[in-house]
């Protein structure tokens, strides 16, 4: 016996091909958002680089004469 076709759904997105690229994985909020700031990761990272070396490897002279 043979199962009758299932009837065509009533709400039929007609531009469903077209609208395909928004479910993507790069347009997900998350990539979104990690895409806002480019680069900051890396300019925290030499940030807190240089401060550790100012502050310990080379720090300040204590001079005797402050003005």
């Amino acid at each position: 016996m043979s199962t009758p076709p299932s009837p065509p759904s009533l709400f039929r997105n007609p531009w469903a091909k077209r609208d395909e690229w928004r479910k993507h994985s790069s347009f997900s909020q998350r990539a979104m958002f990690s895409r806002m700031f480019p680069g900051f990761g890396v300019a925290v990272v030499a940030f807190t680089t240089y401060v550790i070396a100012e502050t310990y490897i080379f720090p300040p002279a204590e001079d005797e004469h402050h003005h």
